[in-house]
């Protein structure tokens, strides 16, 4: 191991590399109990076996060869976004996307993904769309899931007037959003309590507060009835391999039923997001003070990222991307390539525990999104909300995604309002805006798919 992943150069030896692993496993192991809400048979409909299979697999295959095949401290799950963007689509489209079809998208989307590595066009994009637009992205989506969260954990509810219009919400007054009751609900009681447990232990900055607290609320849940552990009875803890989704993606239906906008933000939200976490990550571990070693691995680094996308897609679950909870193995001293292998170990040793996490309730894991929602809303504050040209776009982008329900619509809105306010002030002289030539074709593709296919 020493020679292998070069630890005395790195300043690290074995016992702080595991011990990063394992800091780093519990920081992000929430999205084994969590990622069921999204894809599972209450989201997009895969089983909850498969989800938990693709998962544990998927996360820990993709983050060992993080580890070997590049040598950083980087680790991979499913995406928080991504999994709520791919649930979105199904439910949407009324049975006419089967989540079969959504994961052709998602492996179609590794692939373009994967080409737009080798061909270096993945770091045009990143220098075409302007840094505010990519920070919108990231909030807008964090609200996008704390919505969800608060949905699921009945904290918040909504209802529909009888008698009024639908189409015209604010006007008729069709929708009324409320609090929940946790007086006569206990599952909202529930999801409050857990909520305040991840919040506190986030305070005291304690490791693997997301997922100690999901454990925590889920037994808190058993003496209130909410917990329903009747499926332990006779459970297997060998790990199942029924009900499983791998290799059931359907690429002639993802095709065959024009997916090309749900592939197209598949590959344009993993796009900025990877990237950011991945230099972050690295730079926080000092991998990046050497620069061109430091972008010969970032390269390497999304290679793997980009396969990790198509090989979770066969696995069964949506995008796998890097994760930005890899820095907590960082701050505890991990700097090679051992932590990320450590972590891959400790998630597909995770599939032993599947009876337990297929008995946690959405109560107990909703809390978790809203807590994600408020780390993801961190990077607000580097938008330059002082110059309107920047701010506006910015701001449709954040708030369209929650409000609209689609991750998609706040992305459309942003480079088109962008792309606008750029140059009618460049044209009047009042703004001395550059817009790189492909953001002019991604303005004119979003164009061509709200005029062709309505705003639906």
């Amino acid at each position: 191991m020493e020679r292998f992943f070069k630890l005395k150069e790195h300043g690290t030896n074995v016992r702080t590399e595991m011990i990063a692993g394992l800091t780093t496993f519990m920081t992000m192991a929430y999205i084994l109990l969590v990622n069921n809400l999204f894809l599972g048979p209450d989201g997009a409909g895969i089983p909850a076996e498969g989800v938990f299979f693709a998962t544990a697999v998927g996360a820990g295959l993709v983050t060992i060869v993080m580890g070997l095949f590049v040598n950083i401290p980087v680790a991979l799950a499913p995406g928080m976004g991504l999994n709520a963007y791919f649930m979105t689509v199904v439910l949407s489209s009324n049975g006419a996307i089967t989540w079969q079809a959504a994961l052709g998208a998602v492996f179609l989307s590794g692939i373009v993904f994967l080409i737009l590595t080798v061909t270096k066009i993945r770091q045009i994009l990143l220098t075409a769309v302007p840094d505010n637009l990519k920070i919108a992205i990231t909030v807008g989506i964090g609200l996008f899931i704390t919505i969800i969260g608060l949905k699921l954990g009945n904290l918040v509810t909504v209802s529909i007037n009888p008698g009024t219009d639908v189409s015209q919400p604010v006007a008729g007054g069709a929708f009324n959003l409320g609090m929940g009751n946790f007086i006569d609900h206990k599952d909202t009681l529930l999801a409050l309590i857990g909520l305040l447990l991840i919040a506190v232990m986030m305070v005291l900055k304690l490791k693997g507060a997301l997922l100690i607290g999901i454990v925590l609320t889920t037994l808190i849940g058993i003496p209130m009835g909410v917990t329903d552990l009747s499926s332990l009875n006779g459970a297997s803890w060998f790990p199942s391999f029924e009900n499983l989704a791998v290799g059931q993606m359907d690429l002639k239906g993802a095709i065959g039923i024009g997916l090309l906008e749900v592939i197209f933000i598949f590959t344009f939200v993993e796009l900025f997001d990877t990237f950011g976490t991945l230099v972050g990550t690295a730079g926080r571990a000092g991998l990046l003070k050497n620069k061109e070693e430091g972008e010969k691995k970032l390269g390497k680094a999304m290679l793997v990222d980009a396969g990790g996308v198509s090989a979770g897609a066969f696995l069964g679950t949506s995008t796998i991307t890097a994760y930005v909870e890899s820095t907590a193995g960082v701050a505890e001293g991990g700097r090679t390539g051992l932590t990320a292998v450590t972590t891959g170990i400790l998630f597909i040793l995770a599939l032993f525990l599947a009876p337990i996490a297929l008995v946690v309730p959405s109560a107990a894991t909703a809390p978790a999104l809203v807590v994600v929602g408020v780390l993801m809303m961190n990077q607000v504050r580097k938008i330059d909300w002082d110059d309107f040209f920047q701010a506006f776009p910015a701001f449709l982008t954040i708030v369209l995604m929650p409000f609209t329900g689609g991750i998609a619509n706040g992305i459309s809105a942003g480079i088109i309002s962008f792309v606008i306010l750029a140059a009618i002030g460049k044209a009047t002289g009042r703004i001395n805006a550059k817009v790189h030539w492909l953001m002019w074709i991604l303005f004119v593709i979003i164009l061509i798919r709200y005029a062709f296919m309505g705003a639906e």
